[in-house]
């Protein structure tokens, strides 16, 4: 699934307005407004997007790939799940796995599980040498391949598990993912697909011309059409004070809750 063009925008700090052009037409919006913040983040999503922003932190030694907000709200929906297992496909680093296992070991419950199909020698090292690698778990292998599935049913051995995917983000690589992990996920649990921004910024810098619809959330879609086990679901805030209410994400819609 793919997004319209976003509107041109001009930001006037002595005004304290946000102008969107389309075509002849513009609104301008108070900065107050929750459009105005709509607006300018979705425009810092694209240019942090273009400066590669999000390779730029670590988390406890490890480099994280993750926008901070995410991995913040990703904390919310962990603590109030609960899960005993946190499975997470792709591992890159090692960063959001450090992270999870931080999480684990701060609640008291839960250990991490991460597979890739190539997990480099270097970042092997480093993540089994962390001080929080006895809550993790890796394994090598395709997260869509039968033998690798096998692999992961038999880590979670029934556990309440919580699933996110950031391997792959090909269209048929992360609905075959979904398709395999469901069964994983009690009711009341999630499935996260991360780097569903893909299909909102075709043309950028590291993009494809196909990412319009060979992206995570149109296997999101097909796969939300077959399995009505779960919906797609915006947690709610933890807490919430101020007047922003949506996410500012590499995720929309990225979040599948189990129902039943």
């Amino acid at each position: 699934m793919g997004s319209p063009a976003p509107p041109r925008i001009t930001i006037d700090p002595s005004n304290e307005t946000v102008v969107a052009h389309e075509g002849d037409d513009a609104g301008s919006y108070a900065f107050d407004s929750a459009e105005a913040f709509r607006l300018v983040s979705d425009a810092w999503l694209r240019i942090g997007w273009d400066q590669k922003y999000v390779y730029s932190f670590t988390w406890l030694g490890r480099p994280v790939i993750q926008l901070p907000e995410d991995l913040l709200r990703v904390q919310e929906v962990i603590v109030a799940v609960g899960p005993d297992v946190i499975v997470e496909t792709g591992v890159a680093h090692g960063g959001s796995l450090v992270f999870y296992a931080t999480l684990c070991k701060a609640l008291g419950r839960g250990r991490v599980v991460g597979v890739d199909i190539e997990i480099r020698p270097h970042n092997r090292a480093a993540i089994e040498a962390h001080p929080l690698f006895p809550l993790i778990e890796l394994i090598e292998g395709d997260s869509t391949s039968a033998e690798t599935v096998a692999r992961i049913e038999k880590a979670v051995a029934g556990d309440r598990a919580m699933v996110l995917f950031d391997s792959n983000h090909n269209k048929e690589h992360v609905l075959g993912e979904l398709r395999a992990y469901a069964d994983l996920v009690a009711a009341g649990s999630y499935l996260v697909v991360m780097d569903t921004i893909m299909g909102r910024v075709v043309g950028a810098p590291r993009t494809g011309p196909d990412w319009s619809w060979n992206n995570p959330g149109s296997a999101i879609a097909d796969f939300l059409a077959e399995d009505d086990r779960f919906v797609q679901e915006e947690p709610r805030f933890a807490f919430n004070e101020g007047l922003v209410t949506e996410r500012v994400t590499y995720w929309p819609g990225g979040f599948l809750r189990r129902v039943h």
